[in-house]
């Protein structure tokens, strides 16, 4: 007769601690102020009718989400017109970012990751993990591999079946 042997998780044996940058990801809604619509035929701000436009604005639509100011037309557009967008959406928005959707996603992560209580990858083996369901940009993986560098024992990337070492402490 033979006996089996009950499976054995190994990865959670090892004493891996997995950081998984998807549990990060913004939980308020991102939206998108787009000056292009302000733009007198699709290529000029007037600073007279912006102004106007933005008094009339319903800026309480913007509470508690992160809004990113952008352009979408070719147009230039006077740096001071971004500020006062965001002087009009401050009082409501959660964050506020120049820039498109990607731009405050990645300004969230930058934002947040610092924030991240180190003290419990002091001389740890980490792995962050590198397969999401949300779009984590770039950003994010490299903010915390530079955050880990001065306390992780030894820094990995991928899956803790199949990692990429890319730090270990001398």
């Amino acid at each position: 007769m033979r006996t089996e042997k009950p499976l054995v998780n190994r990865v959670a044996k090892s004493g891996i601690h997995t950081i998984n940058l998807e549990h990060f990801y913004p939980t308020h809604p991102i939206v998108v102020f787009d000056i292009a619509d302000y733009l007198f035929r699709g290529l000029l701000l007037r600073e007279k009718d912006f102004r106007a436009a933005l008094a009339e604005h319903d800026w309480t639509q913007y509470t508690d989400k992160h809004v990113a100011i952008h352009c979408s037309n070719d147009a230039i557009v006077p740096v001071w017109a971004y500020q006062l967008v965001a002087i009009m959406a401050a009082p409501y928005a959660h964050s506020i970012v120049e820039g498109n959707q990607a731009a405050a996603i990645k300004a969230h992560y930058l934002r947040v990751l610092p924030q991240l209580p180190l003290d419990q990858y002091i001389d740890q083996r980490v792995v962050i993990k590198g397969c999401s369901d949300k779009p984590v940009p770039v950003a994010a993986y490299t903010e915390l591999a530079r955050l880990l560098t001065p306390v992780a024992k030894k820094i990995m990337y991928g899956e803790p079946c199949s990692m990429v070492p890319l730090y270990k402490k001398q």
